[in-house]
């Protein structure tokens, strides 16, 4: 990946075969860009950024999973926030925790 503004924390295979990584950039500044980016498997390429949209604070994030309805999750510091993976739409917090601050997700049936 050819990425200037990728700062890699955490990293998911997505259900279409893409990598998405959580990225705040530049890493631990007060004012860093925190996204979830996809890059395309065979070359690396970026195809798309998913931002909260002031949907959420999303500072730090971190731990990345999907959740068993396909939304893209991702642990951020106080929240975890959820994307529709289909169309890139943030659709906010849906845990919201003082002081978290988690690396991981882990959905049960």
């Amino acid at each position: 990946m050819t990425d200037p503004e990728l700062s890699p924390l955490d990293l998911a295979i997505a259900p279409n075969g893409n990598i998405v990584v959580s990225s705040e950039h530049p890493f631990g500044m007060s004012d860093a860009v925190t996204t979830v980016r996809e890059y395309d498997a065979l070359d690396g390429r970026l195809v798309r950024v998913f931002s909260p949209n002031q949907l959420a604070e999303f500072r730090k994030p971190r731990g990345l999973r999907f959740a068993p309805n396909g939304h893209l999750c991702c642990v951020a510091q106080d929240e975890v926030v959820a994307f529709d993976f289909i169309s890139g739409e943030c659709l906010g917090v849906i845990v919201r925790l003082p002081r978290l601050t988690g690396q991981a997700l882990a959905f049960f049936p």
